[in-house]
């Protein structure tokens, strides 16, 4: 099986790693110093427990040196989806899946949603449909990761969080051979895996926890566990954490989400989350699809979040700042 990673970061440059190990025919696409490195040496990946994995897959940053795949796995993460849209065209063959492992609210979500909203397109997401025409909705796969990592020197990916493996499901809940086959994969590489039928109610899983501190992280520009030493802000994370259950019950999805052990979970986790990371790096933040559109589709739903909008409020403010979040149209 030919699969292509495309975004070889920290998520990306994880999964490519052990990929690798199923037999599958592993390349990625890359950029700057981190593809040099992985050119030059390989790609390591680290593991909390001091193991690791070492491979050399294919990479480049011209993804039509590399032709039609079997998968790709688009781990880029949103805000350069456009870039996705304009260079993946050559990794197409005629039944290539395009998996999109993403934070927060896909540009996908309203693809075969059903109901009123069926069909609804992102803007702010995917500007102009440019994926939807690129891609078709019949390749679409959305995806969820869950290990902590991060890329401490070029041509290295450290995990340092607990991973629950990652999901997969097509926007219409249907399995194909396709999709079976992609999962396999995973598993022959020892990559926990999970195929679902219902992928929008694990986006939101990952969603209510990525607001359960993410938020006080980047304003903060500290750890996790760092902004659970405030009580005050052990009760802000409840909060945001019942507006995003608020807000899930009322698009009609179902999660099971233990407050208090995310509670307990965040006091110890020593991790910043990946959108401090591109913050504290000058990059573009996942800013739409982690708060912009969920407080989009707050509002269209009639459900308040207060909390979370005066946070991602100042989060914009800050990118704005730094330079790296649009200024407000007329300002």
């Amino acid at each position: 099986m030919k699969i292509c990673v495309f975004g070889a970061g920290a998520i990306g440059g994880y999964l490519a790693g052990f990929l690798g190990k199923s037999g599958a025919e592993v390349s990625v696409v890359a950029r700057g110093a981190h593809l040099k490195a992985i050119q030059d040496d390989g790609l390591r990946v680290e593991l909390p427990e001091g193991s690791g994995v070492h491979s050399r897959p294919r990479a480049s940053d011209n993804p039509a040196e590399l032709g039609p795949q079997d998968a790709v796995l688009v781990t880029v993460k949103a805000p350069s989806l456009p870039s996705v849209a304009d260079l993946i065209g050559p990794l197409l063959g005629p039944k290539t899946q395009v998996a999109f492992i993403t934070n927060g609210i896909p540009w996908w979500y309203f693809l075969d949603h059903g109901g009123g909203d069926d069909g609804r397109s992102l803007a702010l997401l995917d500007p102009g449909d440019r994926l939807r025409t690129v891609i078709g909705r019949e390749r679409v796969i959305g995806g969820i990761a869950w290990p902590a990592s991060s890329i401490p020197s070029p041509g290295i990916v450290r995990i340092s969080g607990h991973s629950r493996g990652t999901f997969f499901g097509r926007p219409d809940g249907r399995t194909t051979p396709e999709l079976d086959a992609l999962a396999e994969a995973f598993r022959k590489a020892g990559l926990p895996v999970t195929v679902t039928s219902k992928i929008r109610d694990f986006i939101w899983e990952k969603l209510a926890f990525n607001w359960s501190a993410g938020p006080m992280c980047v304003l903060t520009r500290s750890p996790v566990r760092a902004t659970y030493e405030e009580p005050v802000l052990i009760e802000t994370s409840r909060l945001l954490m019942a507006e995003a259950q608020a807000l899930i019950k009322a698009m009609g999805c179902s999660i099971e989400f233990d407050v208090e052990r995310v509670v307990g979970t965040n006091t110890k986790l020593a991790h910043r989350p990946s959108v401090l990371q591109d913050l504290m790096a000058g990059r573009p933040m996942e800013i739409d699809a982690l708060y912009s559109v969920p407080l989009e589709m707050a509002k269209s739903a009639g459900v308040a979040v207060p909390t979370m909008a005066t946070l991602a409020a100042l989060i914009r403010v800050r990118a704005r700042e730094e330079g790296i979040y649009p200024k407000v149209l007329g300002a």
